[in-house]
């Protein structure tokens, strides 16, 4: 299952860098990633400062 973002997204960025396949972008408030691309590897997780990606 895809990974989501939750509304503790502070909007940092650290996440998008990581992405191995660019699945995640800014959104309006948040970052989002894309469903269909996430394979999901955790890599954003990894990295993230208030565990806001998580696994659906």
């Amino acid at each position: 299952m895809a990974y989501i973002i939750s509304d503790e997204c502070l909007s940092c960025g650290a996440c998008e860098g990581e992405c191995p396949v660019g699945a995640i972008s800014e959104g309006d408030g948040k970052y989002v990633i894309d469903a269909d691309a996430c394979v999901e590897c955790g890599a954003c997780a990894g990295v993230c400062p208030v565990g806001a990606p998580s696994a659906e």
